[in-house]
């Protein structure tokens, strides 16, 4: 059976799968939701020099050291930069691609090539005092639950801004066998985002899957068991 393999997007930390990974491993699969370096248990890690690289580095050193095989990997949000280049260097060990509510980039890509309005949080941060934070933003990413949005709080770090600087690299033939399958959450998407769309066929030559969950963007909060059905649906 695969391995879920759950990549968390920028200020969240792993701990944001929490209503997902019992859901997935319910079904009898092992289910890994780390935290990548900065932010969670990583947190005390976080620093100018952390970047869309180190995250790459975390997660391809996770499926090494665990020697994980057949991996459905997720990423979410900004972590879809992530899991495109986790996929490059590793693309005989991922057996899929999900792409939640995320950046989808094509080789030399950073996130402002993604999503430019992603240059003013940029922007943000070299003028602010530290010169490299990006604070989360006020809006709690579709989540209106008083008692979610207080929990969510206790889980949200900074943003290294070099995440939103480095390229993500796609050179790798391989790595467009790898099936590919696209979530969005499409209730309270704000002003200035503006998802790209998905081609009809996908880089393996098949035709592209696409879901929609009518949540806000932290579906894996918002809509747990909805989101895990999807997901399980690759196994």
């Amino acid at each position: 059976m695969p391995t879920y393999l759950l990549v968390h997007g920028a200020w969240h930390s792993g701990r944001c799968w929490d209503r997902v990974v019992p859901l997935l491993e319910a079904a009898g699969h092992r289910v890994l939701a780390p935290s990548l370096t900065g932010y969670g248990d990583k947190a005390h890690l976080i620093g100018p020099d952390v970047g869309l690289d180190t995250h790459v580095a975390d997660v391809v050193g996770l499926i090494a050291e665990q020697d994980l095989t057949d991996v459905v990997l997720v990423g979410h949000s900004y972590a879809g930069l992530v899991i495109s280049s986790v996929a490059n260097q590793v693309p005989d060990r991922i057996a899929h691609l999900v792409y939640l509510d995320a950046m989808v980039p094509e080789d030399g890509e950073t996130a402002v090539d993604v999503l430019p309005v992603t240059q003013a949080l940029i922007d943000l941060a070299t003028r602010s005092e530290s010169g490299w934070r990006v604070p989360p933003p006020a809006g709690l990413f579709g989540v209106t639950d008083p008692a979610d949005v207080a929990w969510l709080r206790t889980l949200l770090s900074d943003q290294p801004v070099r995440c939103l600087q480095q390229p993500v690299r796609l050179d790798n033939p391989a790595v467009r066998s790898v099936p590919r399958a696209h979530v969005h959450c499409v209730v309270g998407v704000p002003e200035g985002i503006t998802r790209r769309p998905v081609p009809a066929i996908q880089p393996n030559g098949s035709p592209s899957r696409v879901w929609e969950l009518p949540t806000g963007h932290d579906c894996m909060i918002t809509m747990p068991a909805e989101l895990s059905g999807l997901l399980l649906g690759l196994a």
